[in-house]
């Protein structure tokens, strides 16, 4: 792999991105204990961050209650840092996400990552059955719901127990015409997310849109940008929001992840064999096909697709780092010098906790540009 200048050498931090996916020859709870798992087994390889996604009535992913599940993986981890990708903050009082991941920085200080995001995560009517409201959120709404959220975790006063202060921004919700309520004005009392207090996590934005870039970089928080979703958007998104940061408390020089698909192999044709379930899922969307578990590889490889379902789906898959280590490793160069991005987050929907380990162990040599090194004596990879 050395005829390969991977970014000019320079060192790429690589993370992961994990939904919990559920296949048609397991169920939702072998995904979750899965999970736990494959967080093991990564850590030790050099992964920087483990993040879990929100999706609701979804019956292909089990990730529906990223606290609860970052819980028990900063439980079973040692070092790396554990968060959501993210809490889609629209679905949730910001109250109550302060709570949860102040407790959690609380408990597991330095590790705790809290990636939040405007997408329902969802279809509309399990939105509204989680929101009890039909409409999704402006973005006007999504932005206060952020300061808000940052605003919790502003430590309190020695005198009072009070956040440092009392605007929406800082301390308590503004009140607005929704009815917000704030402290300071005797009216209504402030607000506290008490183990928020001072247990600030890691904030981090995700999106896919150049909008949400700038809004991320106008409040000087590092940014994810969803490639999975939008790919089309990745290079205006990040340099918008390069040009939009300003230096805060969060950071003081922009910072970028990249949540790209990647599915590796020893053999290019052993990776777009485990890709097999990916182009089904895209055929399946288009059929209107949403409500069963993901194809198993042999599943997918059995299939057969119209020359225009094929078309579809090899569009698709393009965007995709696909391949043995070679491909792989000239698929990450191209898109890391294209985006600048800072960190690789790997999306891998790989069948079997074997094959998903061996991907996640050739990403890091890619990445390090020497042999992955495997669990440390004492700590074996699981094996389902």
């Amino acid at each position: 792999m050395t005829d390969v200048d991977l970014v000019g050498g320079r060192r790429i931090a690589w993370s992961v991105l994990d939904t919990a996916p559920v296949w048609r020859d397991s169920s939702p709870t072998e995904a979750l204990r899965e999970s736990v798992a494959l967080a093991r087994a990564v850590e030790p390889l050099g992964c920087t961050r483990y993040w879990v996604a929100e999706h609701h009535s979804a019956p292909f992913i089990a990730s529906c209650a990223p606290p609860v599940l970052v819980a028990q993986i900063v439980n079973a981890t040692r070092r790396m840092r554990v968060g959501s990708g993210g809490v889609m903050l629209p679905n949730h009082p910001p109250l109550v996400v302060a709570e949860q991941f102040g407790t959690l920085e609380a408990l597991h200080p330095g590790r705790v990552d809290l990636g939040v995001g405007r997408s329902p995560g969802t279809d509309l009517a399990t939105a509204a059955a989680l929101r009890r409201v039909s409409a999704p959120p402006e973005s006007a709404v999504f932005a206060a719901q952020v300061e808000e959220l940052i605003g919790y975790f502003a430590p309190a006063t020695p005198a009072t127990g009070s956040p440092t202060t009392g605007d929406g921004a800082t301390g308590t919700p503004a009140t607005g015409d929704d009815g917000t309520p704030t402290g300071g004005d005797g009216h209504r009392p402030a607000i506290t997310a008490v183990p928020a207090q001072g247990n600030r996590p890691q904030i981090w934005l995700l999106g896919a849109s150049v909008a949400n870039a700038r809004f991320a970089g106008a409040l000087g928080l590092p940014f994810a940008f969803a490639y999975h979703v939008r790919p089309e958007m990745v290079v205006p998104a990040l340099d918008a929001y390069r040009e939009a940061f300003r230096p805060s408390e969060h950071r003081d020089r922009p910072y970028t992840i990249v949540a790209a698909p990647v599915v590796a192999a020893d053999t290019d044709d052993r990776a777009a064999w485990l890709a097999g379930p990916v182009g089904a899922i895209v055929v399946d969307a288009t059929r209107g096909v949403r409500d069963r578990p993901n194809a198993t590889p042999e599943e997918a490889a059995r299939r057969v697709y119209s020359p225009v379902e094929r078309a579809i789906m090899e569009r698709h898959l393009s965007t995709h780092l696909i391949g043995g280590p070679r491909t792989l490793r000239h698929g990450l160069d191209a898109l890391l010098r294209t985006t600048g991005a800072d960190e690789l987050m790997a999306v891998s929907l790989v069948h079997g906790l074997a094959d998903r380990v061996r991907s996640y162990e050739l990403l890091a040599e890619a990445l390090e540009g020497a042999p992955a090194r495997l669990a440390s004596p004492g700590t074996p990879v699981p094996t389902r």
